[in-house]
């Protein structure tokens, strides 16, 4: 099992980036183990969806982020994050952070995705608010430009 190094925020997040596209390459939700993701996550993370999408709803832990992933996967035929920009950080620490520090990061990830249901090919930006404590990400909560685009692209 691989841990997480006590870092700071973008460091921690490059690094769950990187184990997702493994995890993702591996087969995904459904396939592959969540086991190489979950060091990445405090065990009682919160991730926020916006109601209105198709996998809308507040998601906890490590198996709700599990269950996340699955909805992921039955909404979209592909997701691909074509541009990441870490914009800002700050919290306890500073921007580049100390180690244990409360760190929150600004990621503004532009997405190209193929709707499941529909086969319609969507673009959109997600902004994110990231939220790492103790090197591990403690809560997430992404803000979409329009999510009734998404919503109707899934459909």
């Amino acid at each position: 099992m691989t841990t997480t190094p006590r870092t700071d925020a973008r460091s921690v997040l490059t690094a769950m980036y990187a184990a997702e596209t493994r995890y993702l390459a591996a087969g995904g939700p459904g396939r592959a183990s969540f086991a190489p993701l979950a060091p990445h996550f405090a065990p009682d993370v919160v991730l926020h969806q916006a109601a209105a999408l198709p996998y809308g709803g507040t998601w906890r832990g490590h198996s709700g982020l599990e269950r996340f992933f699955l909805a992921m996967a039955d909404t979209w035929a592909e997701f691909d994050i074509v541009r990441q920009e870490f914009l800002a950080s700050g919290g306890d620490g500073g921007g580049s952070g100390g180690t244990g520090g409360r760190q929150t990061v600004v990621v503004h990830s532009d997405i190209r995705a193929r709707a499941r249901a529909t086969g319609r090919p969507l673009a959109f930006p997600i902004l994110q608010t990231i939220t790492v404590e103790e090197g591990r990400i403690r809560e997430v909560r992404p803000f979409y430009w329009d999510t009734a685009a998404i919503a109707e692209a899934c459909r």
